[in-house]
């Protein structure tokens, strides 16, 4: 089995992991400091928490206004009105805005001068739940790019992108849940998030409704992207169980589990990859 070495670095509030297999040391370090270099590049334009990041510019804009975005900033918030379509509403970048105004926000995106427009309410953008997961898909481009096809990516425990397995694998092993998680799958070329109430409490809200998530257990999204996946896995604390079973009828590359009394429980048509 190849040697397999990881580097660690913290931002957007949570650690992040890159681990690599079948490289060099030396290189592997630095394909993992540009990994790195270009996560922190990545929060700069989507924390709200930085004063000039394009998230806090949008939370200026008045209704009728627009503002230009960057590159990244409009990407992210494309997947996230993909997503917040997709869910059926369930999943939304704007759904703290909730607590402090009747409505939600409407806004639109233009794609051909990279700009959003406000439409109505104050655009109060928190990407928590997709801006990691964007993160990981932009730095796993960027790892391929340096010819690191066998890689994990992890950002803060609760979202995972496994590139192509290490040699004489069936997979990066990856469980439902912590580290000695008794439910294992081997993932290559997948990603894999979680969410829940146990560390943060009721803070999942329901950006149809504004009130807090139906479900008071654990929720896991399997995707082709981290993306993907952080925004169907906050989705699931949301949606009943009808409305996502219909969610992942219309979208079969997505696979969800759901935490019971009896364990964990996978919805949708995406066949379960290897156990670990």
């Amino acid at each position: 089995m190849a040697e397999i070495i990881q580097f660690n670095h913290r931002a957007m509030a949570t650690f992040f992991e890159v681990r690599i297999a079948g490289q060099e040391r030396t290189y592997a370090a630095q394909a993992a400091q540009a990994a790195f270099d270009l996560l922190d590049m990545l929060e700069s334009h989507l924390s709200r928490f930085r004063a000039g990041s394009c998230i806090a510019q949008i939370a200026q804009l008045a209704p009728g206004e627009r503002t230009r975005l960057s590159e990244p900033a409009f990407a992210c918030l494309e997947i996230a009105k993909k997503m917040e379509l997709a869910t059926l509403g369930a999943f939304s970048v704007a759904a703290a805005a909730m607590q402090t105004q009747a409505e939600q926000p409407h806004w639109s995106l233009h794609s051909g001068e990279l700009s959003i427009q406000c439409e109505s309410g104050k655009l109060s953008f928190d990407l928590g739940a997709v801006g990691k997961g964007f993160a990981l898909d932009r730095m796993a481009e960027l790892l391929l790019s340096w010819d690191c096809p066998s890689f994990l990516l992890v950002a803060g425990g609760s979202s995972i992108f496994a590139g192509a397995s290490p040699e004489q694998t069936a997979g990066w092993s990856c469980g439902l849940g912590d580290d000695n998680a008794p439910q294992r799958f081997s993932l290559s070329h997948a990603s894999l998030s979680g969410s829940g109430l146990a560390v943060k409490g009721s803070h999942i809200l329901d950006p149809r409704t504004g009130l807090a998530a139906r479900r008071n257990r654990r929720a896991w999204a399997l995707a082709n992207t981290a993306a993907e996946s952080d925004a169907l896995s906050t989705a699931a604390m949301v949606l009943t169980r009808q409305e996502l079973e219909e969610v992942l009828a219309q979208n079969p590359s997505w696979l969800c589990f759901l935490e019971t009394d009896t364990g964990n429980r996978p919805i949708g048509s995406r066949p379960l990859p290897p156990k670990a």
